[in-house]
């Protein structure tokens, strides 16, 4: 199950370089293929509705793609997975506890109050993350080279994700040595 969770992920993280490779050789109606497998394996592999909304939507671009036979569709996939996570982590805000504070009581079942805060704010900025990213895979599906939209769809976002991961990681060290301050001292 595992291997499986992490080829889905290599496939979803290669779709940029393979979709401007691709189309260097095919059609855009023929790269509609590696989408719309790439939508039936998220929707088969995927329990969570969101996942398989996802998976809908990228069908749905697909099949626009072997109608009109135009490649811009191909390069708003990294939209709609931004839009997504962006809903995921916005929903989350309004309906607590967070994604982030999910997650961190699963290391921290007793999450103090302070702890609950932090990880609101985290999910806030990560919500801002992805409305920005989303917003940069828009501009580069509709306004930049397929070279330009392949770059930072498929390398630099990766390195802002990376770099939020690590950034996020260092204040949180910070915090929790804070916190440990303030109750031993």
């Amino acid at each position: 199950m595992l291997w499986r969770k992490w080829g889905f992920g290599l496939l979803t993280l290669s779709y940029p370089p393979v979709i401007y490779l691709g189309l260097q050789h095919f059609s855009p109606r023929v790269m509609a293929l590696a989408l719309l497998a790439l939508a039936l394996l998220r929707a088969g592999t995927s329990r969570q509705a969101g996942w398989r909304v996802v998976a809908l939507l990228a069908a749905g671009l697909a099949m626009v793609v072997m109608a009109s036979d135009h490649a811009l569709p191909l390069k708003l996939y990294p939209v709609v997975v931004n839009v997504a996570m962006l809903c995921v982590f916005g929903w989350t805000l309004w309906h607590p506890p967070t994604l982030v504070e999910r997650l961190a009581r699963m290391r921290e079942p007793d999450l103090p109050p302070r702890g609950v805060a932090y990880t609101r704010r985290v999910t806030q900025v990560w919500c801002v993350f992805f409305a920005c990213n989303g917003t940069m895979a828009a501009i580069t599906a509709f306004a930049a080279s397929d070279r330009v939209w392949a770059l930072y769809n498929g390398a630099i976002s990766y390195g802002l994700i990376g770099a939020m991961f690590a950034g996020e990681w260092l204040v949180r060290q910070r915090v929790m040595a804070r916190g440990a301050e303030n109750r031993h001292g």
